[in-house]
């Protein structure tokens, strides 16, 4: 039987499947990173964009396929993470954007939307590369307009635009010479065939097994109501009688672990003697629990005897608190309104407290393998309470989601296109309050491009990349973005990569040690390098940045 409309109802059912479905395969995703370093995050930030998304249409009441829609881009777009997930959202916010007078979708409106999704994520980026998601989209969206020339049934246009995105996926390594050198297809066209394919089980009835959000979103929500107004509080640590926030949700009479059914008056009664602030609600399926306690692990052994244990969350309050404390001391300092804000995204406390010693008035937390989203970095624009804005994203993957957040803030901002911490540290020098934005910007991208950036990690699979053959877990080094060094010993990539560094107008060299490198290691490095080069000036940092052991530059 012929779809030829889809209402609200159904158009849920495909946002959800098509979470549902890129939710379960993010993890492959992740593995199809091209350069084989620990920084394959497509599937995880397309999973955590496409996440927000969902949840924002699954809070939604509307019956009303445009209303959801505009839900829909807006969760996607404040949930953006990573280029790969802020390009995931321009597809959507242009598909949103065709359909938000629309009450129902017909097989036109279904096409239409797709193909104007594409129209915007291309205007969304500079520089078009072809073999890449924008490329499966496109293909995708042209056999949709084709196919709903001859049917007016959405699931036939539906099941078309999938054969087109896996066919298009099937040939980006002919148009991308570095996916045809390691043998893989983009990850990001990929990621957008999972939610399409999901997209397709949801209008057709095909139910994919994943989050249900109603079950923690809706079904408790007076419980935690309740206990977001507790934790609001404020508190003295030594009045703090029972120091852990203990929560647990049960499914009942499920796992090996039942001993006895289930008695509301019996399970309350037993953690009252145990703790304060107790909240239980339960139905014929679930036991929700919120209590204080000095012991936690008897909460968590005591609901394992009327079924599995489904969540679980311990905070420890009087460390919490204290941690409150200072970050209420810390936001009062901050209150007063600045001229100039600048952020900066860096990960490793050391790297951060570098960025603080310079001028950077706030640190966002986020790096390789964790990029922050845009409504990361928009929160963080309202936070630093200043006139004007300049962001520092420090990786090639969080540039794209930076300039979202700059483009849909009130607040003049502008982005540095910092793509490493060295870069990020260089282009403060460029900075000067008493000049404008427009000149800050000319000078920090100036002072930017004067430093070279190198950093060392673990290789995790064999390759080939520009004839260099790299191996599952040695060492590679990288300048710039490239992968020029392969080496099973540490302190020999760094060295092997410094050299291709340094040359005769080389004057300082930077060595920022993380959390997998030592002082010592540091140190023979430093030696070394001096005795080779006597005019060359080694500077050493704690950076106890995660995934690089070191991050160096030269200027």
């Amino acid at each position: 039987m012929a779809i030829t409309t889809v209402d609200a109802s159904l158009f849920r059912s495909m946002i959800q499947a098509g979470y549902n479905q890129l939710h379960q395969n993010a993890e492959y995703v992740n593995k199809l990173n091209v350069f084989p370093v620990p920084d394959g995050d497509t599937g995880t930030n397309m999973n955590l964009t496409m996440e927000s998304g969902a949840k924002a249409v699954n809070d939604s009441t509307s019956d009303h396929v445009g209303e959801l829609g505009q839900c829909f881009a807006k969760g996607l777009l404040m949930g953006a993470r990573g280029n790969s997930g802020v390009i995931l959202s321009q597809l959507f916010r242009g598909f949103s954007k065709q359909i938000e007078s629309e009450e129902t979708l017909t097989a036109q409106s279904l096409a239409d939307a797709f193909t104007h999704g594409v129209e915007v994520a291309y205007k969304a980026v500079m520089k078009p590369v072809e073999g890449t998601i924008l490329t499966v989209a496109r293909e995708a969206a042209k056999a949709g307009q084709e196919a709903v020339k001859t049917t007016d049934d959405c699931e036939v246009v539906m099941q078309t635009v999938v054969n087109q995105a896996k066919v298009a996926l099937e040939h980006t390594p002919e148009q991308l010479p570095v996916l045809k050198e390691v043998g893989v297809v983009d990850s990001g066209g990929q990621g957008l065939l999972f939610v399409y394919e999901g997209f397709l089980a949801g209008l057709t009835g095909k139910e994919i097994a994943g989050t249900n959000f109603d079950a923690d979103v809706r079904q408790f929500d007076e419980f935690d109501k309740e206990i977001n107004i507790e934790h609001k509080q404020d508190l003295v640590t030594d009045d703090i009688k029972y120091g852990y926030c203990t929560e647990i949700m049960v499914s009942i009479g499920d796992g090996p672990t039942v001993e006895e059914a289930f008695d509301y008056d019996t399970f309350r009664n037993f953690l009252n003697e145990i703790g304060d602030s107790l909240l239980v609600v339960a139905d014929d399926e679930i036991i929700k629990v919120h209590v204080h306690t000095e012991e936690p692990g008897t909460v968590l052994n005591y609901g394992l005897k009327f079924g599995s244990l489904i969540k679980v969350k311990v905070d420890n309050m009087r460390k919490q608190n204290e941690e409150a404390a200072a970050k209420r001391e810390e936001e009062l300092k901050a209150n007063e309104h600045l001229p100039y804000g600048v952020i900066a995204v860096a990960a490793g406390d050391g790297i951060a407290k570098m960025f603080k010693g310079i001028g950077v008035n706030e640190i966002i937390s986020g790096g390789q393998t964790m990029n922050p989203s845009t409504e990361d970095i928009i929160k963080a624009i309202n936070k630093v309470n200043a006139d004007q804005v300049i962001l520092l994203p420090n990786n090639k993957n969080i540039l794209m989601a930076a300039e979202q957040a700059a483009e849909v803030t009130d607040i003049p901002t502008v982005v540095i296109p910092t793509k490493t911490i060295s870069q990020g540290i260089s282009a403060m020098f460029g900075f000067d309050e008493n000049a404008t934005l427009a000149q800050n910007e000319e000078s920090m991208v100036d002072a930017m491009s004067q430093v070279k950036s190198g950093q060392v990690t673990v290789s995790i699979r064999d390759t080939e990349i520009d004839g260099l053959a790299i191996h599952k877990d040695d060492f590679i080094g990288m300048i710039d973005g490239k992968i020029v060094v392969d080496n099973a010993n540490l302190q020999q990539t760094v060295l092997n990569t410094l050299t291709q560094m340094i040359d005769e107008d080389s004057e300082i060299v930077t060595l920022i040690v993380g959390e997998e490198g030592t002082q010592k290691e540091a140190e023979n490095i430093a030696n070394e390098l001096e005795n080779k080069y006597p005019d060359i000036e080694v500077e050493i940092y704690e950076g106890n940045q995660p995934v690089y052991p070191y991050l160096f530059s030269v200027e």
